[in-house]
């Protein structure tokens, strides 16, 4: 299928590892113009690189997302550079254990700006662009907002606030054409699960523990199965979707456990 991206200049916030990654490598398959915006550099001129190599197109910008100005410097750095943006695709962030008991306000402060402040400030400074172009924007957000998951006060929040503003983005940009989805993660295999999961005391044993509990085919979803996900909401062939939160995770948050090991 034809999704109609070629060309298109797509903003791929944390695009240089895991789910971002898997997002930007679609993306290029499909001949957008992916654009990495994350902090480091060298990571992100590695998957840019890497792209260049097999025949797609990519490029990058270095940007702490923390940092508000970084943020807008980021969007301005982008405009610059191509005079377009045609889709966002909002997906930096980390889950970082700031919890309600042992948490505080500068961490909790902290965690939002990493990990839902940065998603209002790249669509606020991209939308000019995006009302020109009809794009469309996709937030990535995580099953840690419907199912909670324990100290993780801060990020559950922001995947909260995530969730809310896909629907809220979807209603005021009607206006514009502007189609707002979201894509909701649930266990997926990334570098930073691994970092996660090696913390644990038996982490092969809670490994095959995750699995057996996800109902379709007992097995985590994968980056190219969210990214592909997100090139379909991106794309015109989902011309008449818009305000959806939706669910890309082998029935993991919605279906009866009982089912995993049926």
């Amino acid at each position: 299928m034809d999704l109609q991206l070629k060309n298109k200049v797509i903003i791929v916030t944390g695009g240089a590892k895991g789910i971002g990654e898997g997002i930007v490598r679609v993306l290029a398959a499909e001949g957008a113009i992916p654009v990495i915006i994350g902090r480091s550099e060298a990571d992100n001129n590695k998957v840019v690189k890497d792209i260049e190599a097999n025949g797609g197109n990519a490029w990058q910008v270095a940007a702490e997302l923390s940092d508000p100005a970084a943020s807008e410097k980021a969007v301005q750095t982008v405009i610059e550079k191509f005079g377009r943006i045609e889709g966002v695709v909002n997906n930096a962030g980390v889950n970082d254990g700031v919890g309600l008991e042992k948490g505080n306000y500068e961490k909790f402060m902290q965690s939002l700006h990493k990990n839902l402040v940065h998603y209002y400030l790249i669509v606020h400074h991209a939308l000019p662009e995006l009302i020109k172009s009809k794009g469309s924007i996709v937030n990535i957000t995580s099953k840690t907002a419907e199912t909670g998951q324990g100290n993780t006060s801060a990020y559950a929040a922001a995947n909260g606030g995530r969730n809310a503003l896909t629907r809220e983005w979807a209603v005021e940009l009607l206006k514009y054409n502007i189609r707002v989805n979201a894509v909701v993660v649930a266990e997926c295999y990334t570098p930073a699960y691994e970092t996660w999961i090696q913390t644990l005391a038996e982490p092969e044993k809670k490994l095959i523990e995750i699995n057996s509990k996800i109902p379709l085919g007992n097995r985590m979803t994968t980056s190219e199965e969210i990214a592909n996900a997100v090139a379909f909401l991106l794309s015109e062939k989902s011309s008449h979707t818009t305000g959806q939160i939706i669910h890309v995770d082998g029935g993991y948050v919605h279906l009866d456990r009982a089912l995993a090991n049926a």
